[in-house]
């Protein structure tokens, strides 16, 4: 009789423990973090998402600002964050580059990406190469010819080392064959003053940057680094139009710690989904000019991994920053 009580015991164990992990969710707020100071893209786009996943989750949702190290802080807290689904957070690009950029300081990474599961791309908004009006070159080509007979002579401001605008143009750089001379500045806005002053002749920014200025008549843009044209730039080619394989991309994406329960994972994905149909998460996007550009799952993973290593592969290239 023992036997058969003992072996019972036995037999129910795994599914105690399967149903101790089926537990419901959520049942408690959920906090998305955001890396960066309040301003940025990702706080920018967690505020209006979290009323949106408040919707869909019937659960409060919270944003939280972590900033620090160009976004590695808040980064790393997140990586060893119990992964149980109320911690997530949403963050950009830096995700992939800060890892790599470690590396090729000699640093040991703070964070890698194999501790995050991707819940969902947000948006992703393509990069504008643009220049002065009074600049002499009216077309991509125009420029990129110059550039060829003047190496390391014209002069391109970024956002600082690694960021989105300092990649890009090191993509570009690398797809047109060309060699052109670095002004690193502290952000898109200081970058956008550098090419208006005449301290530098070309950067690559978003289209919320961009956009004011060409509409006030400062700024010609001469192509985007996206896949496909921009409604609000149609007759701005793209770079892999003109012939050169580039695809670069601002974006903004949801992760959480890796070992997140996989019923937990399908709730916040489906909430995703249902948020980037919400009419208020929708008319934000459209006032930030990064329209929603949503991927889930596994689409979003495979996406990522291409975009990650074609972002690492441009950072080994250009190596530590000062060095070359």
């Amino acid at each position: 009789m023992v036997r058969v009580l003992l072996a019972s015991v036995l037999v129910l164990l795994p599914l105690a423990g399967g149903a101790a992990a089926q537990e419901p969710y959520p049942t408690r707020p959920v906090t998305i973090v955001a890396p960066y100071p309040p301003g940025g893209a990702a706080d920018l786009t967690a505020r209006p998402l979290a009323p949106a996943l408040e919707r869909a989750l019937k659960q409060p949702v919270v944003v939280v600002n972590k900033p620090g190290g160009g976004g590695a802080v808040g980064t790393q807290w997140v990586s060893i964050a119990k992964p149980d689904g109320y911690t997530i957070m949403l963050t950009v690009f830096s995700i992939s580059t800060i890892p790599e950029a470690d590396r090729v300081a000699g640093r040991t990474p703070s964070f890698t990406r194999d501790q995050f599961v991707p819940i969902a791309r947000l948006n992703a908004d393509p990069t504008l190469l643009m220049v002065r009006t009074d600049a002499p070159w009216k077309t991509l080509k125009e420029f990129v010819e110059d550039a060829k007979k003047r190496p390391d002579a014209i002069i391109y401001a970024s956002a600082g080392p690694f960021s989105v605008a300092h990649l890009a143009i090191e993509v570009f750089m690398q797809a047109a064959g060309i060699k052109l001379r670095h002004l690193p500045t502290t952000g898109g806005g200081p970058a956008m003053t550098a090419v208006l002053g005449g301290h530098a002749a070309v950067a690559a920014l978003s289209t919320g940057a961009v956009s004011p200025q060409v509409k006030g008549g400062k700024i010609r843009v001469l192509a985007n680094s996206g896949a496909a044209r921009l409604a609000a730039f149609p007759d701005t080619p793209t770079m892999k139009e003109l012939g050169y394989d580039v695809e670069v991309y601002l974006w903004t994406g949801l992760f959480a710690p890796k070992d997140v329960p996989a019923h937990a994972l399908k709730v916040l994905r489906d909430a995703v989904r249902k948020a980037m149909q919400d009419d208020e998460f929708k008319a934000a996007s459209e006032r930030m000019q990064m329209p929603p550009a949503h991927q889930d799952g596994d689409e979003f993973k495979a996406w990522w991994d291409k975009d990650a290593e074609m972002l690492a592969a441009a950072i080994r290239r250009m190596g530590k920053p000062g060095t070359k």
